[in-house]
């Protein structure tokens, strides 16, 4: 059997890949929190007082966690993709659609990137805070922003690797 892309990937692409697996991780170790952080509050709501500020922090946690998870879909190749429309398509064609992807994919990922920057400055100059916990709206922008970096460095890796005919052939795993 072939090796993968994955298992492919040498010096600078696989210490970018193994940052985005981590991001990733972490953003799961997020959404875990938030989970917890939400079954605290509903027993807190029937046993104790519940804790204020719980329907923010969900927010937030949920917003970070899905942009964490992005580079690393974009990285594998795991985007939801509409397979209908090529599945008796040309493995030459497929090549030519994932190589247009990855290009669309870095592209979206620095309009993001370049817009969320503006909008995170925005929300600091004003001075916007949550209604409960006053915590600055601004904080959330961050790691979101590493996200969307981590996201156009997978685009550009995935690119790359499309235009070399590096991509796996087969991915209906």
């Amino acid at each position: 059997m072939a090796p993968s892309a994955a298992e492919r990937r040498r010096g600078v692409a696989a210490v970018a890949a193994y940052m985005i697996t981590a991001w990733a991780v972490l953003g799961g170790v997020l959404l875990l929190a938030v989970v917890a952080m939400n079954v605290l509050s509903v027993i807190g709501g029937v046993i104790w007082k519940p804790f204020p500020g719980d329907f923010e922090m969900t927010q937030v946690g949920v917003g970070i966690a899905a942009f964490a998870f992005l580079p690393y879909c974009q990285l594998t190749g795991k985007n939801v993709t509409a397979d209908i429309f090529t599945m008796g398509a040309a493995p030459r064609w497929i090549a030519r659609f994932r190589l247009a992807a990855s290009a669309v994919a870095l592209l979206f990922a620095l309009l993001l990137l370049w817009r969320m920057w503006l909008g995170m400055g925005d929300q600091r100059e004003y001075g916007y805070t949550t209604t409960i916990l006053q915590f600055p709206i601004w904080t959330a922008f961050v790691p979101i922003l590493v996200s969307l970096g981590l996201l156009a460095l997978a685009a550009a890796m995935t690119l790359i690797e499309a235009a070399e005919g590096r991509i796996d052939g087969d991915r209906n795993d």
